[in-house]
């Protein structure tokens, strides 16, 4: 018995969704409830934009797909309307998700995954709230800065003492 081609086309995106969890390192799933097709089109372009694949998949297909991936833990959260990004950037997609709820007042956050670990929607709101990778990284750099600077101002505070001292005799 042949399958239908609709069994062959879910199928096909279960295989789909399943090689997205598995390619990326961030998983967020939202409510899309209230979004405008003129929202949805800005937000879909800034996802492109960032390299994010963002897609309204039926909860049945994403739960199967992330079952089969190794996850029961969003089946909780599989229900309504549902909104899923995928991205190898681990802040990429929960910020720009992120930034269009606040702007828009519409769409929640209901759960994702960071490398394979479980962030509920309070989690990915905290993602979504950390600064941009290059900034993140002039933080650190900064950070490592900060002591050398302060030990070339001793040093040189030091020489400057000696040498008064020296200039005073």
């Amino acid at each position: 018995m042949e399958k239908k081609p609709q069994v062959i086309e879910k199928e096909n995106q279960v295989a789909e969704l399943q090689k997205l969890f598995t390619d990326n390192s961030a998983v967020v799933i939202a409510d899309y409830r209230g979004i405008t097709v003129a929202q949805d089109v800005k937000l879909r372009a800034k996802m492109r934009e960032a390299g994010v694949d963002y897609r309204v998949a039926k909860n049945t297909l994403i739960r199967i797909a992330a079952n089969n991936y190794g996850t029961t833990e969003l089946d909780a959260v599989l229900e309504g309307p549902t909104a899923i990004a995928f991205s190898s950037d681990p802040i990429a997609a929960a910020k720009i998700l992120g930034d269009f709820i606040k702007e828009n007042k519409v769409g929640v956050f209901k759960a994702g995954l960071l490398d394979g670990k479980y962030l509920d929607a309070d989690g990915l709101e905290a993602l979504a709230k950390l600064p941009p990778r290059e900034i993140l990284l002039a933080q650190i750099a900064g950070c490592f800065a900060a002591p050398m600077s302060a030990l070339a101002r001793v040093t040189n505070l030091v020489k400057e003492a000696k040498e008064a001292a020296a200039a005073a005799e």
